[in-house]
């Protein structure tokens, strides 16, 4: 591979936003790629893979690069020249590569790719809080699995087409798909592809969507004609799978606390033809109160670590901190503890993270069933869904009953 200047450029330009800026990934690399209309898709490949690349090995090309945060560019071009030393990239004789010291790269990564903590690339404390909740050996099969590039896995919108369908007219566009035995409405790519901009997803037969995060709306045991609260909506991934379910018949209330991403659910909704949700704002908690012992079914898929996708999300893995997961503990528990009233006798609760921690998941159900409102509740199944045994994002859900 050779390297192109303006690529390269930025590549450096984008990581001075995350890692010195505290940009949020994706919204960088979306500003990049806009950058040249000239560039072709390999282009914009280089530029997105590459940047996350180095937002995913951090930890590891700085301490082989030996430089320290905050990082200047000449620090930013000595963890590049890592990258591309470790890809086997001839670097190119620019001045920012310079004295860049090849053998003793390739030496040091063989020394430190003997330590966890600096081969999987993760912060001191994720190391510990993984190797205690999980154990050794698990946990070690899971942040590698983690460290992976997501694969890119379509959920097809059965309101508009069916999966033959969509995968005819796909191969018709030379994006190849396979169905995924498992996943009833999964395809997934078999190389990288910009989706977006084929008339199929904006006629609306498909959503993004990792296979792992497709299982949560088939866990709830929807059917047509139900009234089912999904209680933490957000901008409506799962909504709308449920939406699809329920073939639009019945009613979906959509409810989040931010008024931004209900707006978004909005337009999906609008472009998938899913005519029967009705976006709610928490703006108090008599929203929630008006819901008592009303709902079928209810979805709480609570904030959480989001240490289950790790792969789409590399730049979380140095912005979250310890703290906020003691704190997302106690909001889960509060979630669970009101939302579950909606829950009508005889009807069924989904308690669903995208974390790998048993803290965020297990454990919280077993503190809720050990409450005054739990007590009303019996558990039914629950699938705890690992990164390393799945080849997917890393998910939990619970499905709970409610018999008095």
């Amino acid at each position: 591979m050779r390297l192109h200047r303006n690529l390269c450029f930025s590549v450096i330009d984008g990581l001075t936003l995350i890692f010195n800026e505290g940009k949020y990934a994706d919204k960088v690399i979306q500003q990049l790629l806009k950058r040249d209309k000239r560039w072709g898709a390999r282009d914009r490949a280089f530029v997105a893979e590459t940047t996350y690349d180095i937002v995913r090995w951090k930890r590891l090309y700085a301490e082989i690069a030996e430089v320290k945060e905050p990082f200047d560019r000449d620090n930013l071009w000595r963890m590049f020249a890592v990258w591309a030393t470790l890809k086997g990239i001839k670097l190119p004789d620019w001045k920012y590569f310079e004295g860049t010291p090849l053998r003793k790269i390739k030496g040091r990564f063989d020394e430190l790719s003997k330590i966890r903590k600096f081969k999987e690339s993760i912060p001191d404390w994720m190391d510990e809080i993984g190797r205690k909740e999980l154990g050794d050996a698990v946990w070690s099969k899971e942040i590698a699995a983690l460290n992976q590039q997501a694969d890119v896995v379509l959920r097809v919108n059965t309101l508009k087409t069916t999966k033959e369908k969509l995968q005819t007219e796909l191969f018709d566009l030379d994006i190849e798909c396979d169905f995924l035995p498992d996943y009833p409405n999964a395809l997934k790519l078999k190389e990288r592809a910009n989706v977006f901009s084929t008339e199929a997803f904006k006629n609306g037969f498909f959503e993004v969507q990792d296979a792992s995060s497709q299982l949560v709306a088939e866990f709830l045991n929807v059917e047509p004609g139900m009234r089912v609260v999904d209680a933490c909506a957000g901008a409506g991934g799962k909504t709308l799978h449920i939406a699809s379910l329920m073939e639009n018949k019945g009613q979906i209330i959509a409810m989040d606390i931010y008024d931004n991403k209900l707006h978004e659910l909005k337009r999906r909704a609008k472009r998938n033809g899913a005519h029967n949700i009705e976006p709610r704002v928490i703006d108090s908690t008599k929203v929630i109160k008006k819901l008592y012992d009303k709902a079928d079914r209810v979805l709480i898929d609570a904030p959480c670590s989001g240490l289950g996708v790790l792969r789409r999300n590399p730049d979380a893995k140095w912005k979250l901190q310890p703290e906020f997961i003691d704190k997302i503990k106690k909001t889960q528990q509060e979630i669970l503890q009101q939302y579950s009233r909606m829950v009508k006798v005889g009807g069924q609760l989904v308690y669903a993270t995208c974390s790998v921690l048993p803290s965020e998941n297990q454990e919280q159900v077993e503190k809720f069933l050990a409450s005054e409102v739990g007590a009303n509740f019996t558990l039914k199944k629950d699938n705890k869904v690992l990164s390393h045994k799945s080849g997917y994002d890393g998910f939990y859900m619970a499905l709970l009953e409610r018999k008095s």
